[in-house]
């Protein structure tokens, strides 16, 4: 009977290999972009930006939309060649309408540029400022929990990329 309760505290006592847990850290960055009085000013500029440009964009409907009126109640007493430069005319607003809203709005309007000009430092600021926190304290991840989940920092030594791709490659050879 002893012998049955002294074996499992034996193997209790027993050393065991440990195996090593990487450290894993999560931010949220906006909460940290909201608190920076940098990020705070390009947010603000770029707030006004948008302002004035929604605010032009605004006229130009408000310009067709006026003439769209004016045309839906002249266009049966318009001669013909009236009503067709009328049309043009609206085309030729409607097109200025949409391009200013691709050049200012679009995927890589002045919008999406100066957005990546007032931000990109205060961005790389904190990639540096994470990772000497990661260095420093023995992170090997750190995550963004603010929107969706994103990888800020990875220690490369925990890195599978080749190792996965060399397996891939001879996976059925």
């Amino acid at each position: 009977m002893r012998a049955a309760l002294l074996i499992p505290v034996l193997v209790l006592l027993l050393p065991v290999p440990s195996v090593s847990q990487g450290r894993i850290g999560h931010v949220n960055s906006e909460a940290i972009f909201d608190a920076l009085p940098e990020a705070q000013d390009a947010q603000r500029a770029l707030d006004a930006l948008i302002s004035q440009w929604e605010s032009e964009l605004q006229q130009k409907q408000s310009e067709w939309k006026k003439k769209l009126d004016e045309y839906d109640k002249k266009k049966l007493i318009l001669t013909d060649q009236s009503r067709l430069d009328a049309e043009a005319e609206l085309r030729r607003l409607d097109n200025e309408i949409n391009d200013f809203r691709t050049k200012k709005f679009g995927p890589n309007g002045e919008l999406f540029q100066k957005q990546n000009e007032v931000m990109t430092p205060i961005q790389n600021k904190l990639f540096q400022v994470l990772e000497d926190i990661a260095t420093e304290d023995g992170y090997d991840y750190i995550f963004d929990q603010s929107g969706e989940i994103l990888l800020l920092y990875s220690n490369e030594e925990n890195d599978l990329t080749q190792v996965v791709l060399e397996r891939m490659q001879a996976f059925g050879k």
